[in-house]
């Protein structure tokens, strides 16, 4: 009998080169007063402010520098309101998608950011319906144009706490792939880190559905195939397909969910401020060796891990034991090893105790100890 599921996503989804150029008319299709959430460097927005203006749209914008935090956030809010947006659009990486989503969610309603924050706040669900919202990645990373949550940093806390309303889903996610082309290579390598690491997590998950395996198996050796060709250099095809990994990702996890991986990274983020996805790319690897011999303890079918490794080893070219060896060839790649962040008080204990209670955690193939989470931290600093 076939498995029961439900899947969710954003209104209407656009993909491919050139589709940028219906972002104006989408958000034109909303209002006239925007709010346009943007990274300080992409040339991109300027382009679309400078369209919506002759269009007659007020556009009010706000920038976006680093991972949005409540304050960040706050201030987003209270800029939309003052200009009384009826539409908002975020053009940017996973972190300004994030703020427009959020901006998006709180503008309507009265109360305060912190009374609908899992974790460090109440967690309630949004008291009235966002504001129409447009986004458009421009990396290819978190997928978080196609996802109904908002991740933010809690500063005071040390943590990343989620925004999370299925009504936060963008009204329109337009990705094209040519606002990625020539991003430097760190930031192509730890998004893509991110990308194929949660086509890879939500495949192995226990909610896994066959609608979001149909997405991941297809996605999972396209991706580690092309970041392993964008990690030689710039590649147009490559950057298309890691663009679709990325929005493959992002259906999957929010329809199915993720594991260890950002059950750690979560957690890791708000402490130490490393990167999330040189985290994610950094823990891919121990916590699939983990995984792999705790589902074997337990005698169950691991025909989904042959399957992974597989696609890990045609991609970049390792004939066996092939997870074990993903930290080493993140080594020859000069992706930094999270011993950059950590301190002499950072405590692996605790950071393993507060990751054991992540909602991504829940949705591992198994439950790892705590100290085996110790462990795998261990091991990437």
């Amino acid at each position: 009998m076939l498995q029961s599921f439900s899947f969710l996503t954003s209104g209407r989804i656009v993909f491919g080169r050139g589709s940028a150029t219906s972002a104006g008319d989408a958000v034109l299709s909303f209002g006239s007063r925007v709010l346009l959430v943007r990274g300080r460097s992409v040339s991109f927005a300027d382009e679309l402010a400078a369209g919506l203006r002759q269009s007659g749209a007020d556009v009010t914008e706000c920038i976006c520098s680093t991972e949005p935090t409540v304050t960040m956030v706050q201030e987003a809010i209270s800029a939309g309101r003052s200009a009384a947006c009826d539409v908002v659009v975020a053009v940017g990486g996973g972190a300004v998608v994030d703020l427009g989503k959020a901006a998006a969610a709180l503008i309507p309603g009265q109360s305060d950011v912190p009374d609908h924050l899992e974790g460090v706040g109440h967690g309630l669900p949004l008291a009235a319906s966002p504001l129409p919202f447009v986004a458009l990645p421009t990396t290819s990373g978190t997928g978080a144009e196609v996802t109904k949550n908002a991740v933010i940093a809690v500063p005071e806390a040390g943590r990343k706490v989620s925004l999370r309303d299925d009504r936060m889903l963008p009204d329109v996610a337009i990705i094209d792939p040519a606002l990625t082309d020539g991003s430097p290579r760190f930031v192509t390598l730890a998004a893509g880190l991110d990308a194929v690491t949660q086509v890879i997590e939500p495949y192995l998950c226990n909610r896994a559905n066959p609608l979001t395996d149909a997405l991941c198996v297809a996605a999972i050796p396209s991706g580690l195939q092309a970041l392993a060709k964008l990690e030689r250099g710039e590649d147009p095809e490559a950057r298309d397909e890691m663009a679709f990994c990325s929005l493959s990702g992002g259906l999957a996890l929010a329809n199915a969910g993720l594991g260890a991986v950002h059950g750690l990274a979560g957690v890791l983020g708000g402490r130490l401020g490393a990167p999330h996805g040189l985290i994610c790319g950094r823990l891919l690897g121990p916590v699939l060796t983990e995984n792999r011999a705790c589902l074997a303890r337990m005698g169950a079918d691991l025909s989904r891990f042959d399957m992974v490794e597989q696609a890990v080893g045609q991609a970049f070219g390792l004939k066996s034991d092939v997870f074990s060896q993903l930290t080493p060839l993140l080594d020859s790649w000069e992706i930094p090893r999270l011993g950059q962040w950590t301190r002499e008080n950072s405590d692996l204990g605790a950071i393993a105790a507060e990751a054991a209670t992540a909602s991504s955690m829940k949705a591992n193939p198994c439950e790892l100890p705590e100290k085996t989470l110790i462990s795998i931290m261990e091991s990437v600093l």
